[in-house]
């Protein structure tokens, strides 16, 4: 799938990932302010979390629930890893084989981490208004 889209429709969006992916497993690309984290938040919204939705910047991992209690899936935000150790030392694998969503962002940080079998969502600033995705 590749195509532009603005900010209001970032629901339908949302959907068509849901919808289309192969994997729960998402690793979001693009530079700062490109859109990862708010596109994201609209796919946890989507698929029915109930609380806030933030970027992990700085705790590197938020998990998110359900509105019944269980956890629908884990947010990641790499950017601030020196190395691939300290992804492994925070226990990553076991995230990367629970069959849970799993919204990856700055993936490169970990490449040599990253399963085969996720879906790969790349986001690029076309304008203030406008961004193309392409998935993977």
């Amino acid at each position: 799938m590749k195509k532009e889209f603005t900010q209001q429709q970032l629901p339908e969006i949302a959907k068509e990932i849901i919808l289309n992916v192969s994997s729960k497993k998402l690793c979001f690309h693009g530079e700062m302010g490109a859109g990862k984290t708010t596109l994201i938040k609209e796919i946890a919204k989507q698929l029915g979390c109930n609380g806030e939705i933030s970027s992990p910047t700085f705790g590197i991992v938020n998990e998110y629930e359900k509105n019944d209690g269980s956890t629908l899936g884990y947010h990641f935000d790499f950017y601030r890893l020196n190395d691939e150790s300290e992804a492994l030392d925070f226990g990553i694998e076991d995230y990367l084989f629970s069959n849970k969503w799993l919204f990856m962002e700055w993936p490169e940080k970990i490449e040599n981490l990253i399963p085969d079998d996720v879906s790969n969502i790349f986001l690029k600033i076309i304008n203030q208004n406008i961004r193309q995705i392409i998935i993977k």
